[in-house]
């Protein structure tokens, strides 16, 4: 779903869907031509909410291929991080909601920030997920829901792995 079905969609496909959480800021470094470390760049992301209504998103950044090449002095923002690449975003699950149920070829891991948020993996189990807790996501089918009050913030950084395999069969990308 994140590297092959979908591009990421970049911080203006929605422009007229309404922040509804809080700003964060993101801080770009690399290096001055005499070769010091310097911040390249300051911005401030605010998720926006989806078409679907279920998530507010911002992409933080991409990269075309793992390993990133460092020298390249591109905005990782714009960045698809499809086919080989990774991805960093920040997901703001909006109370009373859920995703739908889905798989990628990709190690994702989740960081909850704030809030609390379900796992539900297509088996039926479901694991409660407070502020703190780190999901590793190894290609299962899964969706998240958020059945609390308040929005709950997730940090995903997404890298491509290779497909599972299950007892010889491919286990296929999914987007219910």
């Amino acid at each position: 779903m994140f590297f092959r079905k979908r591009k990421a969609p970049d911080r203006d496909s929605f422009p007229e869907a309404p922040a509804v959480t809080a700003a964060f800021r993101r801080v770009v470094t690399g290096h001055d031509p005499q070769g010091w470390s310097i911040v390249r760049s300051v911005d401030t992301l605010r998720p926006v909410t989806t078409e679907l209504g279920e998530v507010a998103f911002a992409q933080v950044w991409a990269t075309p291929e793992v390993p990133a090449n460092l020298n390249d002095r591109s905005d990782g923002a714009g960045a698809t991080g499809d086919r080989g690449g990774s991805l960093v975003r920040v997901v703001d699950f909006l109370p009373g909601r859920k995703s739908r149920l889905h798989r990628s070829w990709s190690i994702d891991y989740a960081i909850v920030v704030s809030g609390e948020l379900e796992l539900q993996l297509d088996s039926g189990m479901v694991e409660h997920l407070v502020a703190g807790d780190i999901v590793i996501q190894r290609g299962t089918s899964h969706l998240w829901r958020n059945a609390g009050e308040d929005p709950c913030r997730v940090v995903f950084v997404l890298v491509e792995a290779l497909p599972v395999m299950v007892g010889g069969q491919l286990m296929p990308e999914t987007d219910s």
